[in-house]
C-alpha cells in the first residue's frame, strides 16, 4: 500500500498565460497537470480577487487554495510545483512581480522544514488573506502546524487593509 501524505497548494495568477482565456483557466489547467506529475487535487476552493500583497499597480489576483495527496516527499513536491510554473511560463524575476501563474506549498501534512529551499509551512501564509480565506472554505479546522494556531484565529490576526473577495 501507498503512503500519501495531505497537502495544500496555494494558487494564484494576475496574468493570462499564453494559449488561455483568463489567468482562472490558467490555473484550472495547472492543477490538471499537478495530477499527471504525482500531485492529486482532491479539492479546490472557492476563486477569490485580492488586490496584491504588497500593494502595487498591478492587476489584482485570482486566487484559491487546493487540496491534494501524493506519495513524494515535500522536497520533490515543491520541484514538480516549480516545474508546472515554468511549463506555464512563470517567470522568477523580482520578489511580488506579476505573474500568469504562482504555486505555493503551503502545508505538506503538517511538516515543519526550515531549509533555504524548503520551509514548511510556508512562512508567510498566516499574514495572508487571500490564503488563509481559501484555506477555511476547504478545511475549518486547520491549524498552523508550527504555531498550532487555529485557522480562524489566524484570519483575526490578519493585518489590515488586505482588499479580497469572493471572484463572481
Amino acid at each position: 500500500m501507498t503512503v500519501t501524505t495531505r497537502l495544500f497548494i496555494g494558487l494564484g495568477a494576475n496574468l493570462t498565460p499564453a494559449g488561455f482565456a483568463t489567468p482562472q483557466a490558467g490555473c484550472e489547467a495547472a492543477l490538471k497537470m499537478l495530477g499527471t506529475l504525482g500531485v492529486k487535487v482532491v479539492k479546490t476552493s472557492p476563486w477569490y480577487e485580492s488586490a496584491p500583497v504588497p500593494p502595487s499597480e498591478q492587476p489584482w489576483y485570482l486566487n484559491a487554495v487546493a487540496e491534494g495527496v501524493t506519495a513524494s516527499d515535500a522536497a520533490h513536491t515543491l520541484a514538480v510545483l516549480h516545474q508546472v510554473e515554468a511549463h506555464f511560463g512563470r517567470q522568477r524575476s523580482t520578489r511580488n512581480a506579476a505573474r500568469v501563474l504562482d504555486l505555493d506549498l503551503l502545508d505538506f501534512g503538517g511538516q515543519i522544514h526550515h531549509h533555504s529551499h524548503l520551509t514548511l509551512p510556508h512562512p508567510r501564509l498566516h499574514e495572508r488573506a487571500f490564503v488563509l480565506l481559501p484555506l477555511r472554505d476547504l478545511v475549518d479546522e486547520w491549524t498552523h502546524p508550527e504555531t498550532g494556531t487555529p485557522l480562524d484565529a489566524l484570519i483575526t490576526q490578519l493585518p489590515a487593509g488586505q482588499l479580497i473577495r469572493r471572484a463572481a
